[in-house]
C-alpha cells in the first residue's frame, strides 16, 4: 500500500525552471531521509539530493549543485525537487525514494519516476 508518486516532469525549454514533486502514501512512520535519484538510460542510478525529517537538505550531485535543490514542508507528506537552468544533460528520469532507517540503511521505498526533457 506505500507509494511514492513523482510528478511535475515534462519537455522544457534549457535555461528554464522546474519543480518535481513526490507524494507518498500509506507510511504508518515519517520518513528518515526522502531523497532523488537520476536515471539515464545505460547508466547506474545516481542520488541527486535528499532531505531528512528535520527538513536538512543537501546536493549529492556535482553536476546540479547550485541549480537544484530538494525541501520539504513540515507537515506535508510531499517533498521537491527544484530545477533551476536547466540544461541538456539534466535529461534523465527523476525518482523519488524514502529511507525510513536512514541512508546507511539503504531506501526501503521507491517511486516510478518522473521523465525530465531539455531541449537544446
Amino acid at each position: 500500500q506505500v507509494q511514492l508518486v513523482e510528478s511535475g516532469g515534462g519537455l522544457v525549454q534549457a535555461g528554464t525552471s522546474l519543480r518535481l514533486s513526490c507524494t507518498t502514501s500509506g507510511l504508518t512512520s515519517s520518513p528518515y531521509v526522502m531523497a532523488w535519484f537520476q536515471q539515464i538510460p545505460g547508466k547506474e542510478r545516481v542520488l541527486v539530493g535528499s532531505v531528512n525529517r528535520g527538513g536538512v537538505s543537501r546536493i549529492s550531485l556535482d553536476s546540479v549543485k547550485g541549480r537544484f535543490s530538494v525541501s520539504r514542508e513540515s507537515g506535508e507528506n510531499t517533498v521537491y525537487l527544484q530545477m533551476h537552468k536547466l540544461k541538456f544533460e539534466d535529461t534523465a528520469t527523476y525518482v523519488c525514494a524514502a529511507s525510513m532507517r536512514g541512508t546507511n540503511w539503504g531506501y526501503d521505498y521507491w517511486g516510478q519516476g518522473t521523465q525530465v526533457t531539455v531541449s537544446a
